[in-house]
């Protein structure tokens, strides 16, 4: 977090070297989340990092702080490990083989978003992220310790997720979903900003590979029933949820029934 903050802190011209707002660029600092598509744009700045395989991606990162590269890195290890640990359970839990999940998947992509929330004079106008489900399999989030600003819908309500010491918040992506069948659900979340405190937090992002094919497993669809998902390939579902608007009905839903 410290290393995050010290990067956003840079002088303009040294941040800008990285900017774009392409969203298949591998390593790039942007702004909102598709400014491209946007009518209102969101009160958030981060820098998007491509972490699977480290050494592929590393060199490109920042340099500048010095420290950035051994920090960030040596964290994306040790999140990547944990995040194949849960998946392990979550399929021990449906009954499933301990790495069904993860061999449907495929050789897992991870990325991370690491999110600058500024003071925002008018909070109410505007949201550090607007209301959405994260289209990959499982996001890890880091939370700043000090200011609160996820909010989760539950039961058609907002409930504040305030930080807690030394944990770190798990968020279900549509993939585990659409392989659960249902069972699971994709977590509607949302992130608002507020006039007194800067905020961040490092969300990091098992996707499954683009060629892997994905759909509810047979286990989990009873006899002569239909599947709730029809099976589609991570590279089609990507492609589809980046040409919406973050916060239009579940992407999920453009891929009921069987094909």
């Amino acid at each position: 977090m410290a290393v995050g903050l010290e990067f956003f802190r840079l002088p303009p011209e040294e941040k800008a070297k990285l900017y774009s707002d392409e969203p298949s660029k591998k390593i790039r600092l942007s702004t909102s989340f598709n400014v491209r598509k946007e009518t209102v744009h969101n009160w958030r700045d981060y820098l998007r990092l491509h972490c699977h395989p480290l050494e592929e991606f590393v060199p490109d990162w920042p340099s500048n702080p010095e420290a950035f590269k051994e920090i960030i890195s040596t964290y994306c290890r040790e999140v990547r490990l944990l995040g194949l640990r849960l998946m392990g359970a979550i399929s021990l839990s449906l009954g499933l083989d301990e790495n069904y999940v993860e061999n449907v998947l495929g050789e897992q992509e991870q990325h991370m978003a690491v999110n600058y929330y500024p003071r925002c004079p008018e909070p109410d106008l505007t949201y550090g992220l607007p209301k959405h489900t994260d289209p990959n399999a499982l996001t890890v989030l880091l939370q700043d310790p000090n200011v609160s600003g996820l909010q989760v819908l539950k039961d058609g309500q907002w409930i504040a997720v305030d930080p807690r010491p030394n944990a770190l918040v798990i968020n279900l992506g549509d993939q585990l979903q659409a392989l659960s069948n249902g069972a699971y659900k994709s977590v509607w979340h949302r992130a608002v900003v507020n006039a007194a405190q800067e905020r961040m937090s490092v969300a990091s992002f098992l996707c499954p590979c683009n060629s892997a094919v994905i759909g509810p497993a047979a286990k989990l669809v009873g006899d002569g029933d239909e599947p709730v998902y029809r099976s589609y390939t991570y590279d089609e579902y990507y492609n589809k949820f980046w040409s919406r608007n973050l916060d239009q009905e579940h992407c999920l839903e453009l891929f009921r029934g069987q094909k």
